[in-house]
């Protein structure tokens, strides 16, 4: 980040090498659309070199990384609230003959079982409000601490502490089926 800074472009490409990934999982999992998970971590790369400026080098670059990529998130699941649409995707699925089924025979009940426990789990992380989704996401698949959350979404860690506790009680509620 401090090359990006001193003028040297082709940092942003180590940078986007490094940190694609991660954003993308982020983003894949806060707006659950891998399509729009790739237009915003684009997007994040592109804040980040228009920011460049703004980034202190005494700060972790992480954070502030998924700081940007958070806030747009958050941007963009505002703007779905305003403007609702059926995708392609889950029309279809909403839609498919009652036979028509993509498991094989061989699966069997375990992986049917397997399946319906993964969507029931997503379905319950995409129901949680954004404040509490955005810190377990960070928390338990991007590992981040306590703190480097904190710095991401803005809050204190103390916050961030209750917040995972109550996504997790959340989840337990909502996944009593499945405990």
């Amino acid at each position: 980040m401090l090359r990006l800074q001193s003028g040297d472009d082709a940092a942003l490409g180590q940078l986007m090498e490094r940190w694609e990934l991660p954003v993308k999982r982020v983003l894949g999992r806060m707006v659950f659309n891998a399509t729009e998970a790739a237009d915003l971590a684009q997007e994040t790369f592109v804040r980040v070199w228009q920011q460049r400026q703004r980034f202190r080098p005494d700060a972790e670059f992480r954070p502030w990384l998924f700081a940007i990529a958070v806030n747009l998130a958050r941007n963009r699941l505002r703007w779905w609230r305003r403007r609702p649409e059926v995708a392609l995707e889950e029309w279809s699925q909403q839609h498919l003959s009652p036979g028509a089924t993509t498991a094989s025979p061989i699966s069997g009940a375990t992986n049917l079982e397997r399946v319906e426990r993964a969507n029931a789990v997503r379905e319950a992380i995409a129901a949680l409000p954004l404040d509490l989704r955005e810190a377990l996401v960070l928390f338990e698949y991007e590992e981040m601490s306590q703190l480097e959350i904190a710095a991401a979404v803005g809050a204190t860690p103390k916050a961030v502490e209750t917040r995972i506790h109550r996504a997790r009680e959340k989840l337990r509620a909502s996944l009593k089926r499945w405990v």
